[in-house]
């Protein structure tokens, strides 16, 4: 794990009790003191997948939208721009280097609120911008309190990744050092990075009960704590786990949950742990109206790759995510497209973190054209300029279908995602 340190902004004088920067007229100044702290390390998230086969009946004419491309639903009318927040100056200036002007709706709405103290529930589709409506405001809180500690938790390590990353972006210079602890990987040298007191700590339930077990991570001194994708970690049977994790945490504290569904168990820990809470909701329907939708029938005779094959050979499929029910038949389609000349990788459970990391990037950068998937990519991640998703195998629950294509159709450009129904 590499302890990551910053740049400062050019100055040694701290910031104000009042959260102000004092006047300079030689130096511009810095966030303050470089703190102790640091420290990363990625891996496994420990969960456990519900067992047995659970797949839900799902009708085939949910997985149909032809009509409503391009049309607006909702126009949701924002109040403010990033210069507008009341947050340190600094900080807005990394948002404006990132290229952000404006914020999302649960931006627009949820940041006055947490600069305000206000527990959230913030419901959003996938892709919304929720890593930003919190990492801001609670940023420009460790700006004017550098007593603060921050828990950030989240179900997967490719998301606590990003999660991180972005953090580096809004922090950048300020010396605000975080750990990104998640299982998978030796467990060490993210228990000295704790002991470096880090302001932000991301992480899985899985690893940070761990470390908890160990007593290398004391949440007693977190007061402020942010549940990210909760359903998601709800289905992924991390429940016990966050509860545990927020009964140690102080009763009077900063609580954030953020997710694209409400279901009941999710209801009953926000009555459990959050305090009159603001919920914002700017979901507008289950699937993204920039996505085209439509099944393709495997004719008699034929076979899913063959169909698959014959998609992958036209022009306009040129960054294409391919979701797999199984982590072995994910790995095996994507040697298979190896063999057949496509440039393909493949993401799911079994692949170390590196690798993991490692596809993602390629996919990204558009190194390669194709990514195999299980639904552990579903989920949070922001990939952009994905032209397909494809359905090879039928997922498990019309919830999962819809996370799933949110993949593509983001940021205001058309997709399209087609479903093999046999």
């Amino acid at each position: 794990m590499n302890t990551r340190s910053h740049s400062r902004f050019g100055g040694a004088r701290p910031i104000g009790s009042s959260g102000r920067p004092a006047r300079s007229t030689s130096r511009r100044p810095s966030f303050g003191r470089r703190p102790s702290g640091g420290g990363r390390g990625f891996g496994r998230p420990q969960g456990r997948r519900p067992q047995g086969n659970c797949q839900q009946n799902i009708h085939f004419s949910k997985f149909i939208n032809k009509g409503s491309i391009g049309q607006k639903l909702q126009v949701v009318e924002i109040k403010h721009a990033f210069a507008d927040f009341d947050v340190d100056q600094r900080i807005k200036q990394n948002v404006a280097q990132k290229g952000y002007t404006t914020p999302t709706p649960i931006q627009d709405q949820a940041i006055p609120y947490i600069l305000q103290g206000r527990d959230i529930v913030g419901i959003a589709n996938t892709g919304t911008g929720k890593t930003g409506a919190f990492l801001i405001p609670l940023l420009n809180k460790v700006v004017n309190d550098r007593t603060q500690r921050v828990l950030i938790i989240v179900p997967t390590r490719e998301l606590a990744v990003q999660i991180e990353e972005e953090y580096q972006g809004f922090s950048k210079g300020s010396g605000f050092k975080s750990v990104c602890a998640v299982g998978g990987m030796n467990i060490n040298p993210q228990i000295r990075g704790m002991q470096s007191n880090p302001y932000f700590v991301i992480g899985t339930p899985g690893r940070l009960k761990d470390l908890m077990d160990r007593k290398a991570l004391d949440l007693s001194k977190f007061r402020t704590v942010v549940l990210d994708e909760a359903d998601r970690m709800l289905d992924m049977g991390f429940i016990a786990d966050m509860r545990f994790i927020l009964s140690h945490m102080p009763k009077a504290r900063h609580t954030l949950c953020f997710s694209a569904t409400l279901p009941p168990e999710i209801e009953r820990l926000i009555g459990e742990f959050l305090h009159d809470a603001i919920r914002i909701s700017v979901k507008t329907r289950d699937t993204a109206q920039d996505v085209e939708q439509d099944v393709i029938r495997i004719a008699a005779g034929k076979t899913k790759l063959d169909h698959l094959q014959a998609l992958l050979v036209q022009p306009e499929f040129r960054k294409v995510l391919v979701f797999g029910r199984t982590k072995h038949g994910v790995e095996k389609l994507a040697k298979t497209l190896r063999t057949l000349g496509f440039s393909a990788e493949s993401i799911h459970g079994n692949k170390t973190h590196a690798n993991r990391q490692r596809a993602l990037k390629l996919f990204k950068e558009e190194k390669v054209s194709i990514l195999v998937a299980t639904d552990v990519a579903a989920r949070g991640l922001d990939i952009p300029k994905v032209s397909h998703v494809i359905n090879y195998d039928v997922p498990n629950t019309y919830e999962d279908y819809v996370h799933r294509i949110g993949r593509t159709g983001r940021a205001g450009e058309t997709g399209k995602a087609l479903t093999f129904v046999e």
